[in-house]
């Protein structure tokens, strides 16, 4: 009968082959990466309604810059 095991043994070798393939890409010796902490992005702040106007004009920004249309 080795048409029998000759079937088991091919089903094993190709389940073999599918858990290599899917096991990650990473070298066992290689040290841990660290947990570095993430620097969260943050908007610059303009001027204050109450502040002068960046522009020079010696205006609050409110009434100058700040002005909407």
């Amino acid at each position: 009968m080795p048409g029998f095991f000759d079937r088991f043994t091919k089903r094993y070798e190709r389940q073999q082959e599918r858990k290599k393939r899917a096991s990650p890409v990473v070298d066992p010796d290689a040290p841990p990466i660290p947990d570095a902490p993430v620097e969260q992005a943050h908007a610059e702040q303009g001027p204050g309604r109450n502040d002068a106007c960046p522009c020079g004009s010696g205006k609050k920004y409110k009434k100058c810059c700040g002005k909407s249309p």
